[in-house]
């Protein structure tokens, strides 16, 4: 599967609730919004972790955790339908090419991911959050606590959703990006506070989460949902990479801190800035074009990267060996045996300097030549 064109036929969502915050009930809040109508959902809900007691430190300090009352929805019976309603509101929104993403821990996400599969929904990956620097299990008798987990989704599994494979790989120092992610959980400058000093949110998201999962799943203009919209981490990332937003907050305080985080972003005044176009959807070169423009000459010869096998070039594009003759991608597969071949990564040519230089180089160079502008 691939990104797909964004092409078919979808709801439009009101121009004044884009870019906004929807005080009140998520479920309810998404039953007055259209039919395919977003691209991306991210979801961040009530992990029901039902702690009880105060948690301390060795030295006895109370450690905050998570004990606001929206966490709290019952036993696993309230659970799974609480999770199955907004989940069907999710579906009915999505387009037919749009992706979820929700996190959770043990606690839940288990039970939410067998409701997706129920569902229909096509599951792609699973991604677990290390973290850099996790709360320490206190009471040591279990293993200290150090990731989430992240499922991500499909609508279908025949859905064309979006995937900007090249941009994670360029944000990995072009290596292709793993499903485990290493990063710190939120902190410094990043937490937001009150004026005690107290964290805003006990479970305010890393930017940096954000940043990966809206640049992988979404283009520049999509419409991406959080229905459990907190302190606005989702907002304050999705404007700063030129995508629209939609945030569903039910309580005022959260909300008046999102406003604040929002209005502190700037969104990009260059479109090139945030696009992050694929490999595959750079305009076509075909092999031909670079022997008809000179660029090689026929009976040039091409190596393979060991220098082990050897073709000519001919003045139509094609190239021959002594057994085989076919496009760049077909003498290649053959003289190795393979299925299939990349030729443009395959074939070299021999640099003066000895250095074998791949003819995608070419392809480059000419593509930027013709299409430049």
């Amino acid at each position: 599967m691939g990104a797909g064109n964004k092409n078919q036929a979808s709801g439009t969502v009101a121009p004044d609730r884009l870019d906004r915050i929807i005080e009140g009930d998520c479920i309810a809040a998404m039953a007055t919004m259209p039919d395919a109508s977003v691209d991306l959902i991210f979801a961040d809900p009530p992990y029901n972790l039902q702690l009880s007691g105060d948690l301390r430190r060795p030295n006895m300090s109370r450690v905050e955790g998570v004990e606001e009352e929206w966490d709290k929805v019952g036993d696993f019976a309230d659970y799974d339908r609480f999770s199955k309603s907004w989940l069907r509101e999710a579906r009915r929104l999505l387009k037919d090419d749009g992706a979820l993403w929700v996190i959770g821990s043990y606690h839940n996400i288990f039970r939410v991911g067998a409701i997706l599969q129920d569902m229909g929904f096509w599951i792609l990956n699973d991604i677990l959050w290390r973290k850099t620097n996790p709360m320490p299990n206190f009471r040591g008798r279990r293993f200290t606590n150090a990731h989430e987990t992240l499922i991500w989704c499909a609508k279908s599994r025949e859905a064309r959703y979006t995937f900007n494979y090249d941009a994670m790989k360029a944000l990995n120092e072009d290596l292709q990006m793993r499903s485990d992610w290493l990063l710190p959980v939120c902190g410094g400058p990043e937490r937001h506070k009150d004026e005690n000093g107290r964290k805003s949110h006990p479970t305010q998201k890393p930017e940096a989460l954000l940043h990966r999962v809206v640049l992988a799943a979404s283009r520049p203009g999509d419409v991406v949902l959080d229905p459990f919209f907190g302190t606005g981490t989702t907002g304050v990332v999705a404007k700063r990479l030129g995508r629209r937003f939609i945030g569903i907050e039910r309580d005022r305080r959260y909300i008046e801190v999102a406003r604040e985080r929002l209005a502190a972003v700037q969104p990009p005044s260059d479109t090139s800035d945030i696009s992050t176009p694929g490999k595959r959807e750079e305009p076509r070169i075909p092999f031909g074009w670079l022997v008809e423009r000179g660029w090689l000459r026929p009976g040039a010869v091409l190596s393979s990267p060991d220098g082990r096998w050897n073709a000519k070039v001919r003045a139509d594009g094609m190239l021959v060996t002594a057994e085989h003759r076919g496009s760049i991608h077909q003498v290649g597969a053959r003289v190795q045996g393979a299925p299939a071949c990349n030729g443009w990564q395959f074939w070299c040519l021999r640099m003066e300097d000895g250095q074998m230089m791949p003819i995608d180089v070419l392809r480059q160079k000419l593509r930027a030549e013709i299409f430049a502008g």
